[in-house]
């Protein structure tokens, strides 16, 4: 049998366009929307059952005055509700600081069909522009997608409906029931899954449908709302509008989600102090500030990034397992979370670059590096082999050994110089940055419920959150007011970097890319004077001192060569003597090598959180745990689903 006969066949597309340019689904044979050209489809019904029906138009819309607003909506298609909600929020000039929209969607569509669907109204091209940008790498899970300068978070789970939703946080303000037809896609508009809807909202949530089938009003009125058939807009005669307005039953358990959004209760700019102003410090305070809070940051050092963070430029990668494991899928968002925010704040090819990093895999980490089996297709934009021509631009004179497995090339990952970013994330008004300014201790204030920081030989003003983002520091400012059996165990690592610039003979042997493995190269950094290479980092435990040792140039050498033997041939007079740059710093890890995120003694002391433990993977998660523990204070959706939440809490050990 020829190979050409073993080929799968090629995936069925998931939208079809006719000639009228109607989008149609082949797998459900019905339509995504009416083209919508005469006014009446499209556009025009998005806004009429979905805007309309929810109360978020007009001079009154709901999200008035609100720090956030959420909508959830069960299945995205193409995009179209999105758009809609998302220009009707920018239009209205007093609309929620933060717009939220859920959604699930078991068969996401290409971004080229996004951007064909949003056409017919000039209005929606700019936003449709933006989110097929982001509209990468949607694999199976979840995916947080910050849109316009942050304000608007996408979050998508991206699967069958039912397995999803239970992944999505948060309570939402408005229900969007859409998806094809009860008769091709009874699945979306069962009993069990609108049950799964109600535990999503709260007293008083607003839901709107096209759909008026009896079976779907039964069961929304069995799960807690009060339901009313409208005027449709023609060619549909109905629509339908609810609010969830559940009655306790004799004998039932309250449920917690519908109790009163906390987030409505909560003091619209609360006071926060966060200690340490790196990565992790300026992260999370960026991320508050973003939801207007007020956001004092303590830095001992005489400029922000004097710690670990002050790395001249890193890699920011994710992890690839077999079994696609907690801590692959936890780098996935870390990396996207990322790449959002250094696309918003800094300046591309300067800062940072987008440059994909190829990853070279000793024998002995082959077996830890292995893609997933059935990686789909649109997982490419996260990580896949190495074509022979991209491993040939990388090793051109040193051929990869015959028994060594073929290099992954993550084209997600990029470059990024740690000083820049924690810069642009601490230059926001809601951020007042303190220099020198050590914090020798927190205490609680039993009067006002407050934290205080003792700042020499004062006490601070009281805070109503304090945040530890200290690095090693942390665990001895956490001593004195946590039981000796729930301080975190922060373990000291240390890591260096031989660096220096590029010359016309190094230029001939540098790799395409940033190459890592065991040790990591970048030859392509740009500075003022020209352009920089760096090697290095190691992860080593024994020796806690940020002092330069000759001894660390000879390590980075020694990683180098089995990296990058080429480029460490020419290095190696400089390396050995020493004429190099150098840098070295302290971070820390944990026992799992996880970050510890949230509060520590939830019931005990609230108010009291961290944000540390980042060790190596500060490029990769300190944006993402910045939002994560924000969204935690604010009450809003989290951008991770429950078992990674699990992964990162303070608490877990």
């Amino acid at each position: 049998m020829s190979r050409k006969a073993l080929s799968p066949p090629p995936p069925e597309p998931t939208v079809v366009w006719d000639a009228q340019g109607t989008p149609r689904s082949p797998r459900f044979g019905d339509i995504y929307r009416s083209q919508g050209l005469d006014g009446l489809g499209g556009l025009a019904q998005s806004r009429h059952v979905f805007l309309q029906g929810c109360g978020l138009l007009g001079p009154q819309a709901r999200w008035q005055h609100r720090p956030h607003w959420t909508v959830l909506e069960t299945g995205f298609g193409l995009g179209l509700n999105f758009l809609a909600t998302w220009a009707a929020w920018r239009a209205d000039p007093h609309r929620s600081r933060l717009l939220h929209f859920m959604s699930v969607e078991a068969f996401p569509v290409t971004a080229q069909d996004v951007l064909r669907s949003a056409a017919p109204w000039p209005e929606l091209r700019p936003l449709a522009q933006s989110l097929a940008e982001r509209w990468w790498g949607l694999v199976e899970g979840v995916h947080r997608l910050r849109l316009d300068d942050g304000q608007v978070l996408l979050t998508l789970g991206i699967g069958p409906a039912a397995r999803r939703l239970p992944e999505l946080s948060g309570q939402a303000d408005s229900v969007f029931l859409d998806g094809f037809s009860p008769d091709v896609n009874p699945e979306l508009w069962s009993p069990s899954l609108l049950s799964q809807v109600a535990e999503h909202c709260r007293p008083g949530t607003q839901l709107s449908t096209w759909c008026v089938t009896r079976s779907v009003r039964e069961a929304l009125q069995h799960v807690g709302f009060d339901v009313e058939r409208v005027s449709g807009l023609a060619p549909k005669r109905h629509a339908l509008k609810a609010c969830f307005q559940p009655t306790r039953q004799a004998g039932s358990l309250p449920n917690p989600r519908h109790a009163a959004a906390p987030g409505l209760r909560a003091p619209q700019s609360p006071r926060c102090a966060v200690i340490g102003a790196g990565l992790a410090g300026s992260a999370v305070a960026h991320a508050l500030a973003q939801r207007g809070w007020t956001v004092e940051v303590f830095e001992a050092g005489p400029s922000a990034c004097s710690g670990a963070s002050s790395l001249p430029a890193g890699l920011c990668a994710p992890h690839v397992s077999q079994d696609d494991s907690w801590l692959s899928r936890l780098t996935r968002a870390g990396v996207r979370a990322t790449t959002d925010q250094v696309q918003r704040l800094l300046q591309a090819g300067q800062d940072y670059g987008a440059t994909g990093v190829l990853e070279r895999r000793s024998s002995r980490k082959t077996r830890k590096a292995r893609l997933p089996d059935h990686w789909p297709l649109n997982a490419q934009a996260w990580s896949r082999e190495a074509t022979e021509a991209e491993c040939a631009q990388t090793f051109a004179t040193t051929p990869l050994p015959e028994d060594e497995a073929r290099p992954l090339w993550h084209a997600s990952g990029l470059w990024l110089k740690p000083a820049r970013l924690v810069e642009a994330q601490l230059n926001h008004p809601g951020i007042r940055l303190h220099l020198q300014a050590a914090v020798r201790g927190i205490r609680h204030d039993k009067q006002s419920s407050g934290w205080q920081l003792q700042l020499d030989e004062r006490l601070s003003a009281p805070f109503e959150h304090v945040i530890v983002c200290a690095g090693p520091s942390s665990r001895h400012l956490l001593e004195a007011v946590l039981p000796t059996d729930r301080v975190p165990i922060l373990t000291p690592v240390r890591g260096q970097l031989s660096w220096g610039r590029v010359d016309a003979a190094l230029q001939a042997v540098l790799p395409a890319s940033p190459v890592n493995g065991d040790g990591s190269f970048l030859g392509s950094v740009p500075d003022p004077e020209g352009t920089l290479w760096m090697a290095g980092s190691t992860f080593d435990r024994q020796r806690q001192s940020a002092v330069w040792d000759s001894q660390d140039h000879v390590e980075n050498l020694t990683r180098l060569q089995d990296l990058l033997p080429d480029v460490a041939a020419h290095l190696m007079p400089q390396l050995a003597d020493g004429t190099v740059n150098a840098w070295a710093s302290v971070r820390c890890t944990t026992p799992d090598r996880l970050p510890r995120v949230g509060s520590p003694l939830p019931d005990a002391l609230p108010g009291l959180h961290l944000l540390t433990g980042l060790g190596a993977r500060g490029l990769s998660l300190s944006v993402l745990c910045g939002e994560w523990l924000a969204a935690r204070l604010c009450h809003e959706p989290s951008p991770l689903e429950p078992e990674l939440s699990a992964r990162l809490e303070a608490d877990r050990l």
